[in-house]
């Protein structure tokens, strides 16, 4: 499974709307509540990590701190995410230490369960969203947290306000015995990877391919195939995994997007799979590049659809 997807949670966006039902179950011990401190989710220390869940005490007496954000239910229990981000010392504060801490989600993601590792990222993407929207951006006065974390009403003009997320295309371009991998300036050498970009305003996913392939590379594509996607919550972007059929084989790169590109042959990647090698190392399992650029060297692209 692809990191960050898998959620468990039934997110059930009714209820969000039902503000009686939300209170009761903030005052509902059953109630599971995740805390996050600088974006970085509560994780159980020791060899198996897990989320840490606390209950609705952890909310008593924070009137005017940031409100929590319903994530789902699961067995029949609410889930929630509160940003404890204005406390100092929320371990010592609520006495987590020694038993739980705040590692960055990218660090202990691959260490999660699955379903763990989903509901990081949801909670973070959504707790980001909150933290950078306070104010209406389109009057300029300040928004108010309504529909259980979903959304903001502007108290001024009463427009409403969504979290978003930022589709991107990434893409393992082939000519068939090899691909053609990238490497952005800020990259260490030897590490190289599948091309990516945002899709842009009145573009399809397949256009969106086609465009950045070109711009970044210089190689034209046709046939382009979606594969899979991934939640990417650094900050709020969904990754879509994508295969293209190169047409020309000749590189000219941007130099403002990347430092180099090339073409590898599949016994130099699948080596790369293994161990990084002097010409090349490839994005760990986290990434979703990780995933396409694998599929391919085992030949089971179609299976993995």
């Amino acid at each position: 499974m692809i990191p960050f997807s898998g959620n468990p949670l039934d997110r059930a966006e009714p209820r969000r709307r039902d503000a009686a039902w939300l209170r009761e179950r903030l005052v509902d011990d059953a109630t599971r509540v995740l805390p996050l401190w600088k974006l970085a989710p509560l994780v159980r220390t020791g060899e198996a990590p897990r989320l840490a869940w606390a209950t609705p005490a952890l909310l008593d007496g924070r009137e005017g701190q940031p409100a929590p954000v319903f994530l789902g239910i699961a067995d029949g229990v609410a889930h929630f995410a509160v940003d404890l981000s204005d406390r100092p010392d929320p371990l010592e504060e609520f006495g987590f230490a020694g038993a739980a801490h705040f590692p960055e989600l990218r660090a202990i993601a691959g260490l999660l369960p699955a379903g763990d590792a989903g509901i990081a990222a949801q909670a973070r993407q959504v707790v980001d969203w909150h933290a950078r929207h306070g104010f209406c951006p389109g009057c300029g006065e300040r928004t108010v947290v309504i529909n259980g974390g979903w959304s903001r009403r502007c108290a001024s003009c009463s427009s409403e306000h969504f979290p978003r997320t930022d589709p991107v295309v990434i893409m393992l371009v082939t000519d068939g015995a090899r691909c053609l991998l990238g490497r952005q300036p800020s990259w260490p050498r030897p590490f190289f990877s599948a091309l990516a970009g945002f899709v842009e305003a009145g573009e399809t996913l397949e256009e969106a391919v086609r465009r950045e392939v070109a711009e970044e590379a210089g190689v034209t594509v046709d046939e382009v195939r979606y594969l899979a996607s991934q939640p990417w919550p650094f900050p709020a972007s969904l990754m879509l995994g994508c295969t293209a059929r190169a047409t020309t084989r000749e590189i000219a790169i941007d130099r403002f997007e990347l430092e180099e590109a090339d073409w590898f042959g599949r016994d130099e990647v699948k080596s790369a799979l293994a161990a990084p090698t002097p010409r090349l190392a490839v994005p760990p399992p986290l990434a979703i590049a990780h995933h396409l650029i694998r599929a391919w060297v085992e030949g089971d692209v179609d299976a993995w659809r």
